[in-house]
């Protein structure tokens, strides 16, 4: 069965079972492998997308659920001032370590500074909350986080 997307702002047709996870729909028929598969439970943050701008956990969210909404990516991200923003962030307190987490990271981290231009501590663990980092980098998150907040100021 095909469904129709939008992803990265290009319409896409995956065919595919209505029930397969988006980011399986990403890595295995789109070939977008910036998103990676944790823990397929929503619990360790790291297939997380943007749907509709909103940090969303792309193991357990059906394609289904998404026809005709739009999805961004880790690609395409840094494609606006926010998303560059974080990037820039990210390299400039050289966040990542083994940098399995870090797409994301990236992608909640993004999502936050969209709807909140100055987050204080508690906002930033809020919305980052469920994503896991092995490497213990969180210290340096927050940091590149409010980096970000400032460079958009």
């Amino acid at each position: 069965m095909t469904t129709n997307l939008t992803v990265n702002g290009k319409p896409v047709t995956v065919d595919a079972d209505p029930s397969t996870p988006v980011l399986w729909a990403l890595r295995d028929h789109l070939g977008l492998t910036g998103t990676k598969f944790g823990c397929g439970a929503a619990l360790c943050g790291a297939c997380t997308v943007h749907l509709n701008g909103q940090a969303t956990r792309s193991c357990v969210t059906p394609i289904s659920a998404v026809a005709g909404q739009k999805i961004t990516t880790i690609e395409a991200v840094g494609t606006d001032r926010v998303g560059k923003a974080v990037q820039a962030a990210w390299q400039k307190h050289d966040v990542a370590q083994c940098g399995y987490c870090q797409s994301g990271q990236i992608m909640s981290a993004t999502a936050l500074l969209r709807t909140n231009k100055k987050p204080t501590d508690a906002d930033i663990d809020g919305a980052m909350a469920g994503n896991v980092c092995r490497c213990g980098t969180y210290a340096r998150i927050r940091a590149a986080i409010h980096d970000a907040a400032r460079s958009l100021a």
